[in-house]
């Protein structure tokens, strides 16, 4: 059972990463510094969209217009956080 605790820390630690980096490209294409024309960019930006866009869409449906401000990544990293939280209090369980 440890080892489902571990897989379950793992996959969060990777979510987050992956949340991480889509914030990142976002505030290097918006500042100019990532150019959309370049193929790579474009693949890496359009497959990190597809990827989470599925957990953004709900939260965004939710949330009050914030005008050009998108709150989606920081809730869906509090609920990882909230998770991993919860997870490890109850680690026990998995032992």
């Amino acid at each position: 059972m440890t080892s489902i605790f571990m897989i379950l820390m793992l996959l969060i630690d990777v979510a987050f990463f992956i949340i991480l980096a889509h914030i990142i490209m976002s505030w290097l294409i918006n500042f100019g510094v990532l150019n959309m024309r370049q193929p790579i960019v474009a693949q890496i930006w359009d497959g990190l969209s597809r990827l989470l866009e599925p957990v953004y869409g709900p939260i965004r449906r939710r949330l009050p217009a914030m005008g050009g401000l998108d709150l989606a990544p920081l809730i869906v990293i509090l609920g990882l956080y909230v998770i991993e939280i919860v997870l490890r209090n109850n680690a026990s369980a998995f032992m």
